[in-house]
């Protein structure tokens, strides 16, 4: 779960730093031929030194790997791109197949696909800090029970301590799961949850553009928060029902609809609800834990 967890969360400020990088490179390409794409790659990783494979999944086909570019530290994340549909004509007429076993009507081969039915989706992070080594280094998982006391003594000066925002729009979570602090200054926090609902979050107005850039109707979709979140700022996830997305498993997810009712039959639900959740073994939070004795 932590791989695939990892895979989904790299932040949009890397993902701007890969883009600004790979515009460096084209600059740099003193080629002057069309196709860019292949220097700015080769641009990118050509000076790329391995240290180690921080994990990797066979069944997700993903590998995240430690070293460096030039003298900074980097982690590139190598993914099989999926098969599409519309390129299947193309991938049995252009492929090679080389024969591996053949059992009665069962047969094995190694297919070769054309180059560019066969590319390799490449995530850079460079410079990368010692919190990106470890948000994609293989870890163990351990599953935190923790009561609305646990949340009052122990999670929420935790968060406080780290100088996570808790401004607006930000969740405090479970003493209230969905108590919202407001104002710029201010950390009081609502206690009149009325104006948490579906309307609040426009949930209607995503469901609708989904439905039209994906012909997705809301039915097909699961729509569910996270506790414990990768960031403390209210977000909803909206993924296709059906996609084994990471961390939409029942120890971290939790469906929209269900939140909002149990909000709606007691606004103090949560503040008193014992919630459970899994911690990695190398997060400040569950050190946490174990020195209180709740682990």
């Amino acid at each position: 779960m932590a791989t695939v967890a990892a895979k989904r969360e790299i932040s949009s400020a890397e993902n701007d730093e890969l883009s600004r990088e790979a515009k460096r490179a084209k600059a740099d390409d003193k080629n002057g031929e069309e196709g860019g794409n292949e220097s700015e790659w080769e641009n990118v990783l050509s000076t790329f030194t391995a240290s180690s494979v921080l994990s990797d999944s066979a069944r997700e086909k993903i590998m995240f790997v430690h070293g460096k570019i030039a003298d900074h530290d980097a982690v590139v994340v190598l993914e099989k791109t999926p098969i599409r549909e519309d390129s299947l004509a193309e991938l049995f007429r252009g492929s090679k197949l080389r024969l591996e076993l053949r059992n009665d009507i069962y047969s094995s081969y190694r297919l070769q696909a054309p180059p560019h039915l066969n590319e390799i989706k490449t995530t850079v992070v460079c410079p990368a800090t010692e919190k990106h080594v470890k948000k994609y280094k293989r870890q163990e998982s351990f599953l935190v029970e923790e009561t609305g006391e646990d949340y009052r003594s122990i999670t929420l000066p935790y968060i406080q301590e780290q100088s996570l925002s808790l401004q607006a729009s930000v969740l405090n979570l479970p003493s209230s799961l969905f108590r919202f602090t407001v104002g710029s200054k201010s950390n009081e926090l609502i206690s009149d949850l009325k104006q948490f609902s579906t309307k609040t979050l426009m949930v209607s107005l995503i469901q609708e553009a989904i439905l039209q850039r994906y012909n997705l109707p809301a039915s097909k979709l699961r729509v569910y928060l996270h506790y414990q979140p990768s960031y403390y700022h209210l977000h909803v996830h909206f993924t296709k029902l059906g996609y084994d997305a990471p961390g939409c498993g029942v120890e971290r997810a939790h469906l929209l609809s269900d939140v909002i009712q149990n909000l709606q039959t007691d606004p103090q639900f949560y503040k008193s609800r014992t919630l459970h959740f899994p911690l990695r073994a190398d997060d400040g939070l569950l050190r946490r834990f174990k020195e209180a004795g709740r682990l």
